[in-house]
């Protein structure tokens, strides 16, 4: 008895494979994605360790964040705006065909012998930019894919594959780099790009919700005054911002490995693999967050645990292995975070808006590091590599708790109860549209 007891508090923790056994279009979507991630990662992990051995400078490294960051505000509301417009299935493979052209790019440059900087950080450009319509396009068509009640496996699941791949990624990119090439780890990319195109195309069509509307401005902001009036929705982009803007060293993995620790291109190749394997473990033993019933409360004790998790790695520089401990729990207390936010922002918002909503989701979590890595390259070239790191994670916890005290409620969020007021108000509005339609074939011609 005792046995069988621990054997299904075990299954409640694992994440539940169920989606890839009922669901043949996600599992297609979740295996051509969890071979291309691999490639991603690497290119990922290669490009500012690139730039920082071409220039030398901490500051190139923020230069390259701002200009991946550009393209992300620019084009992921509007990119949200034409998921929702259009077969999602359609505009995947679009991005997937673009995003495996820039990999190529950035290969070839990669064999010249100078590589320019500036043509570097314009493929940089254009890669995020493509990024930046491909993740809302993506995010929103997981829920066409699988039943509601198991979406919040679905996310799990995906969760798995990025840090998995994260694992994997730049493991692997660095064995590449000390073996081969820079080109060689862009190549990579590129080829696995197969998988993701493929599985593209033996999906069903995802055709726009009968509600959508064409891509516009107004589109947008209705979107955003979505996220503005469900708080809940608001404050997952709020915490996430906090931590990721102050918290996220990621930027300084290269001058932490090659001047601080002194482990070489193989240091920081597992600098950034412990990173996904805390995020990959905690990815795979996520299946106790399908059960939480306050998921505000426990998003803000993950994040808690990330920003000491930070500032305990940017103590830690005396000891590579104990460093690599607390990125790795950090990095894992910020998947439960990831997994709850976004199972909050999903299950809140009707498929009509899933689109919009989801690229400011992308914008926030795509985004927000970036800006972090420019904010931790730039604190870190007034007031040195260790201290900022411990202040940036000193200062997600302080937002952090600044946020609770100004959103209690998000803190007290019920996940049953937002359920129920989301599915009313949907009810209601699809009422209206009818009563709408009603009336208008009523007036005489």
């Amino acid at each position: 008895m005792t046995a069988a007891r621990g054997r299904r508090r075990l299954g409640s923790l694992v994440v539940d494979p169920t989606p890839l056994r009922l669901d043949r279009d996600f599992r297609l979507l979740w295996s051509g994605q969890a071979i291309s991630a691999i490639g991603r990662m690497i290119t990922a992990a290669v490009l500012p360790y690139q730039v920082y051995v071409l220039t030398g400078d901490l500051l190139m490294l923020g230069a390259l964040s701002i200009v991946q960051l550009v393209p992300i505000l620019v084009f992921a509301l509007g990119g949200g705006a034409v998921a929702d417009a259009v077969d999602r299935r359609r505009l995947l493979l679009v991005t997937q065909i673009g995003l495996a052209a820039s990999s190529l790019a950035l290969a070839a440059l990669a064999f010249l012998s100078a590589p320019p900087v500036a043509a570097i950080f314009a493929v940089a450009f254009v890669q995020a930019g493509i990024g930046a319509v491909d993740q809302p396009a993506r995010g929103s068509a997981i829920p066409r894919l699988v039943p509601p009640e198991r979406l919040p496996a679905a996310i799990s699941l995906n969760q798995i594959v990025f840090n998995g791949a994260a694992v994997v990624g730049p493991a692997f990119g660095g064995l590449l780099l000390a073996v081969t090439s820079v080109a060689a780890c862009y190549l990579v990319d590129v080829v696995t790009f197969g998988a993701a195109i493929a599985a593209v195309v033996m999906i069903a069509p995802i055709p726009p919700h009968p509600g959508a509307v064409r891509p516009s401005l107004g589109a947008v902001v209705e979107g955003l005054r979505f996220a503005r009036r469900r708080r809940p929705v608001l404050a997952t982009f709020i915490v996430d911002i906090n931590a990721m803007v102050f918290g996220s060293p990621r930027s300084l993995f290269a001058p932490l490995a090659l001047d601080v620790f002194r482990v070489g291109a193989g240091g920081y190749g597992l600098m950034s693999a412990a990173t996904g394997l805390g995020a990959f473990v905690a990815a795979v033993f996520s299946g106790w967050t399908t059960n939480v019933r306050r998921p505000g409360l426990a998003v803000l004790a993950a994040v808690a645990v990330w920003s000491v998790g930070i500032v305990g790695f940017g103590l830690a520089t005396f000891s590579f292995p104990l460093a690599l401990l607390l990125l790795a729990v950090a990095s894992g207390a910020d998947v439960f975070s990831a997994v709850l936010r976004n199972s909050i922002v999903q299950l809140l918002t009707p498929d009509a808006l899933r689109g919009r909503v989801s690229s400011i989701h992308i914008l926030v979590v795509t985004g927000g590091p970036r800006v972090g890595d420019a904010e931790a390259s730039l604190a870190a070239a007034v007031i040195g590599t260790q201290l900022s790191v411990v202040s940036g994670g000193l200062l997600s916890l302080l937002g952090l708790g600044l946020l609770s005290l100004a959103m209690p409620e998000f803190g007290r969020l019920e996940m049953a109860e937002a359920r129920e007021a989301a599915e009313a108000d949907l009810a209601a509005a699809v009422g209206a549209a009818v009563e709408a339609t009603s009336e208008l074939e009523e007036v005489p011609e």
